[in-house]
């Protein structure tokens, strides 16, 4: 036990000092005055070398030493609880909730740029935040809205074939499929194809990781409208990744344009143990290229007991409400548990309530 509490130490202090090479200002404006302006890929570049050589030190001194048991309980009920993953942008705690690279929600808001002064942070500022530790400039965050818009076009085939998707497939299903036709442009697997040095695997995962999320808006955005609508996609490419999705969702609201932001925001990360992380890392363990690794995830976030638990809870909520109107009932505490309890002696779950970590309210709530 007390070997484990080291390693685990190590483990923190290893983060803890990855962190410390990164800027911590106390506002916004003061990221913008301590450093120049450098591009993700950049800034990428040089902290890899600096990560796998802390790795290797950490296999070195600690590789034999043990993480802890595994009981049978655990192994059968899905592995809850063992430790057995190191994972760096954001932390669960289970009263306080989630941290991205250090950094509470409130913090987030204060320190990320923001599209308009005073306003909520911009999801391409998260994004550069949990990929290098760092608290970008608002130059640099500018600069990924604009890489992100460069590398947003679809592969000619992958509109068609949404746009002939059945109407009654769920959008989960279809935003797999239309991530999964996009891998015929993966660089990483035509770099691996061509023999590529693994020592340069990173920058093939980064050139398809950055294409993956500039296209996932577009791909999302056809989907609502033909399910939903009448099918039609408008961009606008002046406004940041969020606004511009905003737009082609068919919203023209700047308070909507804020509540993405920030939607986005709170939701970019969860630490990499929930299903459709760990799926994604499982897959692209295999050097299965970031498309299809992601879709993979997108198939775990489809199931009840995950993402698909948003909708759920809104199945649930109008249930408990038809049968409350056509039974006369009033809404109440006692009239809502009751309810709860017929729910969970059916053999039901009630979705989307409760949590496997927290055990205080969501701070994203």
């Amino acid at each position: 036990i007390s070997a484990s509490f080291a390693l685990r130490r190590t483990l923190q202090q290893t983060m803890a000092s990855s962190l410390a090479r990164s800027i911590k200002p106390t506002a916004r404006a003061a990221a913008s005055s301590v450093r120049s302006f450098a591009s993700l890929r950049e800034v990428l570049g040089d902290l890899v070398p600096v990560k796998q050589e802390e790795m290797k030190q950490l296999k070195a001194k600690y590789g034999k030493m043990s993480l802890g048991e595994v009981t049978v309980d655990q192994c059968i009920g899905g592995g809850r609880g063992v430790k057995s993953m190191l994972y760096e942008t954001s932390l669960l705690d289970a009263d306080e909730g989630i941290r991205f690279r250090g950094y509470t929600i409130p913090e987030c808001q204060k320190l990320l740029p923001a599209y308009q002064a005073g306003g909520e942070p911009l999801p391409e500022g998260l994004i550069w935040l949990l990929l290098t530790g760092k608290i970008p400039t608002k130059s640099e965050v500018d600069s990924l809205t604009a890489e992100f818009h460069a590398r947003s076009k679809l592969p000619s085939h992958v509109e068609p074939l949404l746009r002939g998707l059945p109407k009654d497939m769920h959008p989960m299903t279809a935003l797999s499929i239309g991530v999964a036709a996009c891998q015929t442009e993966s660089k990483f697997a035509k770099a691996y194809a061509a023999g590529a040095h693994k020592s340069t695997y990173w920058e093939h995962t980064y050139e398809d990781m950055m294409d993956v999320m500039a296209k996932l808006p577009e791909i999302a955005a056809i989907i609502y409208r033909v399910k939903y609508f009448d099918g039609k996609v408008e961009k606008d490419p002046s406004l940041d990744y969020s606004g511009n999705f905003c737009r082609m969702l068919g919203y023209d609201d700047p308070k909507f344009d804020e509540l993405m932001r920030l939607y986005m925001v709170i939701h970019s990360d969860h630490e990499g143990g929930n299903a459709s992380a760990h799926t994604t890392h499982l897959v692209g363990s295999t050097l299965s290229d970031p498309y299809l690794s992601y879709a993979a995830g997108l198939n775990a976030l489809a199931g009840p007991l995950h993402g698909l638990a948003n909708q759920e809870v809104l199945g649930w909520i109008q249930a408990l409400q038809a049968k409350f109107k056509a039974e006369g009932k009033a809404v109440n505490k006692e009239t809502i548990t009751a309810f709860g309890w017929e729910t969970l002696n059916s053999g039901k779950v009630i979705p989307g309530y409760g949590h496997a970590v927290l055990r205080k309210t969501d701070p994203r709530y």
